[in-house]
């Protein structure tokens, strides 16, 4: 009994409306003298309740006096209840207010056990594709995640950094004092699944677990273009490190001091059209 109750206050119906609803089904049609009795509650509001019932069609009013109140049928009762529900959430549907779809908000994730249990979730619910650059302790824990992708037919690409893997796997912005100083504030990692959902963050060295999540469409091209340029580079010196090393310098070095100040300094600017570059 008190299951059934549950269900119909679930429904939208008041406690006192569901006990008068059962009674009146298991004891047939009745006044409100009657049910209030075997209730043991207060006439006004079980009266209250019945016309409550009546106006909503779940309950018929009998003619003659006194008056006498009679449920549907359960599987009137259901269909009206149904048809109810389904017109409330098409209007609701219709018409509550949307964001702007143009908009895409952008979440942060903070903790480790935050941040890992939304992109375990989100490699679970992968279609196509997914995109994967970290460093080898983040890849160890989400190894069984990835490899359930791809047994259920997900594109995973992968991009792993380590403390060997070449020149481009550790290219410094020379705004830090050097590498070391920025593996202090924890290893980069990143995700774009099915070319839309992002997350880009730090985990490890000596801050907090933190991560951005959003759907933004700029977002997921940059992280697409950061990982494609990534892979060149990566074949480039698995063929040519050796050349590249001494033609542009360690972590090519030349390049950078052209367009990236280092702490303290102005970038260098290209020579002008005509002017010679020592």
């Amino acid at each position: 009994m008190e299951q059934l109750l549950n269900h119909l206050r679930n429904l939208g119906f008041t406690e006192i409306e569901s006990k008068i609803m059962v009674d009146l089904a298991e004891y047939g049609p009745a006044g409100g003298y009657e049910v209030a009795k075997r209730l043991g509650a207060s006439r006004s509001n079980v009266y209250a309740a019945m016309q409550r019932l009546e106006r909503q069609g779940a309950l018929q009013r009998g003619t003659g006096e006194p008056v006498r109140y009679k449920t549907l049928k359960p599987e009137e009762l259901t269909r009206m209840i149904s048809g109810r529900v389904e017109a409330s959430l098409a209007f609701v549907e219709k018409s509550l207010p949307r964001q702007d779809g143009n908009e895409a908000p952008f979440l942060s994730v903070e903790g480790d056990k935050a941040v890992l249990e939304q992109v375990t979730r989100k490699l679970a619910q992968a279609e196509s594709e997914i995109v994967v650059d970290v460093w080898r302790e983040e890849a160890t824990l989400l190894r069984e995640e990835l490899e359930a992708a791809e047994n259920r037919g997900v594109r995973v690409l992968w991009a792993c950094d380590g403390p060997d893997n070449g020149l481009a796997r550790t290219l410094a912005w020379t705004g830090w004092k050097g590498i070391e100083e920025r593996k202090q504030g924890g290893r980069k990692f990143s995700f774009v699944i099915d070319r839309e959902w992002c997350m880009l963050g730090m985990r490890g060295g000596e801050m907090k677990t933190q991560a951005v999540v959003t759907a933004h469409p700029v977002m997921a091209e940059l992280l697409l273009h950061h990982f494609s340029q990534e892979m060149v580079l990566f074949e480039l010196e698995q063929d040519m490190g050796r050349q590249l090393e001494n033609t542009y310098g360690p972590h090519y070095g030349r390049i950078q001091s052209k367009y990236i100040a280092s702490e303290g300094d102005t970038a260098e600017e290209p020579a002008s059209e005509g002017e010679e570059v020592g």
